[in-house]
C-alpha cells in the first residue's frame, strides 16, 4: 500500500554530513562510471576501490550486475526498467554520499536523461560522470561474457550498442579511454582529479 506524500515526513539526524566528513577526513562524491559492455567500468571501479581504500578511504563500489542479484532483481531490460534502475542506483549513491563515502558506480546507463536526472538529484560538486570510453569493436573483442556473440545472434534483445543505442556523455567531468590507456593511467586520471579538487588529501 502506498501512503500519500502528505502524510510522510523527511526526519534530520543529528549527525550531519560535514561531521561524518570531518571523522573520516574526505568528502563524500558519487563516481558514476558510465560506457558500453566491455568498456573496463567494472575493473576501474574496484581498482578505484582498492587504491583508495589502500589510503584509507571509505568507499564503496556498486556495480551493475551485482544491483540486479538483488535491490533491483525485479527490473528487466525495458526502457522503463532500465530508468528505474538507474533512478534507484542514483537515490542510493546519493545516501552513501551523505555518509560520506566515496561511491563508486559502474553502470553502462545508456540514456543521459537519465544519467543527467541522477545528476540533478546530487549537489553540484556531488556527482562525478566518468565517461569509460572504448570502440565497440573492441568492446567485443573482449567481450568476457560472452554477451555481444549472443546479442548478434538473437538471442539477446535490446542490447546496449547492437540493437539499442548508447548515448554518449556530452561533459563529463573525466574520460578515460580504455582502448588507448593502460589500467594505472585510467585510476590515477581519477585519482588526481579527486585530489585536485579537495574531495581526498594529496598524498605527499
Amino acid at each position: 500500500m502506498r501512503h500519500e506524500k502528505k502524510n510522510i515526513f523527511w526526519h534530520t539526524g543529528t549527525i550531519t554530513r560535514k561531521a561524518r566528513e570531518l571523522s573520516r577526513g574526505h568528502k563524500g562524491v558519487t563516481i558514476w562510471l558510465t560506457g558500453l559492455s566491455g568498456s573496463g567500468k567494472s575493473t576501474i571501479a574496484h581498482s578505484l576501490e582498492e587504491k583508495l581504500f589502500e589510503r584509507g578511504i571509505a568507499t564503496y563500489v556498486l556495480d551493475g550486475d551485482n544491483i540486479r542479484f538483488g535491490l533491483n532483481k525485479d527490473l528487466g531490460f525495458s526502457r522503463e526498467d532500465r530508468e528505474e534502475n538507474i533512478r534507484r542506483i542514483g537515490e542510493v549513491a546519493k545516501l552513501f554520499v551523505d555518509a560520506g563515502i566515496i561511491t563508486i558506480t559502474a553502470f553502462i546507463s545508456p540514456y543521459r536523461s537519465d544519467r543527467d536526472n541522477v545528476r540533478s538529484i546530487h549537489l553540484k560538486s556531488d556527482f562525478i560522470e566518468v565517461y569509460v570510453k572504448c570502440p565497440i569493436e573492441i568492446c567485443e573483442q573482449r567481450d568476457v561474457k560472452g554477451l555481444y556473440k549472443k546479442a548478434r545472434n538473437g538471442e539477446i534483445k535490446g542490447f546496449t550498442g547492437i540493437d539499442a543505442p548508447y548515448e554518449e556523455p556530452e561533459n563529463p567531468e573525466i574520460v578515460v579511454d580504455t582502448a588507448k590507456e593502460s589500467l594505472d593511467v585510467s585510476i590515477n586520471k581519477i585519482i588526481n582529479y579527486l585530489e585536485q579538487n579537495a574531495y581526498i588529501t594529496r598524498r605527499k
